[in-house]
């Protein structure tokens, strides 16, 4: 074990003050949503003088939470799987077959990745109206399926170069097929880069208020984000109830980002060496 020295010292102080900045947020969150609102209001910073757990129990309630919760579970669950699924598979026939037409569909979809939503949003939302996706979880996750698999190509189109073509044809000359190939030799050795893009879509979605306030407009497709914001109006803010409903709210995908966090940190680590 190294003795300390005035750089490391100096280094982890600073690591948690970096920390203690990221963490106050929750702080603040957490001890207010066990506070009466007039204490809310009156002193945030403090410690709770009672802790209100009715709170949650109402947040709970006004929210239908199990629905809300219910609703974005699936949005999120069948969004993610077929970003994952098309994306790599789009990007593995890219690279596989590389004419002059998937490179250029490649430009094409690199270009759509620095187009901000607010300029595609109102006609987004015309089309599907026009296709009679509108206040449906269809709509919402074709949605997302067009906004994210460019940046999902992206990445996993300079993980698929990696990948030894050898192996491929081995397996084609023991008799395997195209999608056989794809399915028990390419997509495990994805894995890495896949992770990575099922944990950030994951958060996106999960947490994504603006595109479910435009397509569900029905009470009872309402996600968890759209849910926790009807605590909200003109005239009042009703933070002792929109607190444990965020608390609620996040509690899932926090456990679900801690959980397969390392992933992340293996597809860049992978990225970044084969890319």
């Amino acid at each position: 074990m190294k003795p300390y020295n005035g750089k490391t010292l100096i280094l982890e102080i600073g690591m948690v003050l970096v920390s203690l900045v990221f963490l106050a947020p929750f702080y603040f969150l957490l001890v207010n949503s066990v506070k009466p609102f007039g204490e809310i209001m009156s002193d945030a910073a403090s410690w709770p003088q009672v802790f209100q757990w009715e709170n949650y129990t109402k947040a709970w309630q006004l929210t239908r939470f199990p629905e809300a919760f219910l609703n974005s579970f699936v949005i999120t669950v069948v969004g993610v799987v077929l970003i994952g699924l098309i994306s790599c598979m789009a990007a593995y026939r890219m690279v596989r077959a590389n004419t002059t037409f998937n490179r250029i569909f490649l430009l094409v979809l690199v270009a759509a990745m620095v187009v901000p939503f607010q300029t595609i949003m109102m006609p987004l939302i015309r089309v599907i109206s026009e296709l009679g996706l509108m206040n449906s979880k269809a709509g919402l996750i074709i949605s997302y399926l067009g906004l994210s698999t460019p940046m999902a190509v992206f990445l996993f189109h300079g993980f698929v170069k990696s990948i030894p073509l050898e192996i491929e044809e081995a397996a084609t000359v023991d008799g395997s097929t195209r999608i056989g190939v794809f399915f028990r030799i390419v997509l495990p050795m994805l894995k890495p880069m896949l992770m990575t893009v099922i944990v950030l879509n994951t958060l996106a979605i999960w947490n994504d208020y603006l595109l479910p306030s435009l397509i569900l407009q029905k009470p009872d497709l309402r996600t968890i984000p759209l849910a926790t914001f009807s605590f909200f109006s003109e005239y009042t803010k009703q933070w002792d109830l929109a607190l444990p409903a965020l608390v609620l709210g996040v509690t899932p995908v926090i456990v679900f980002f801690l959980f397969l966090q390392r992933y992340i940190v293996e597809g860049i680590a992978a990225g970044s060496v084969k890319g």
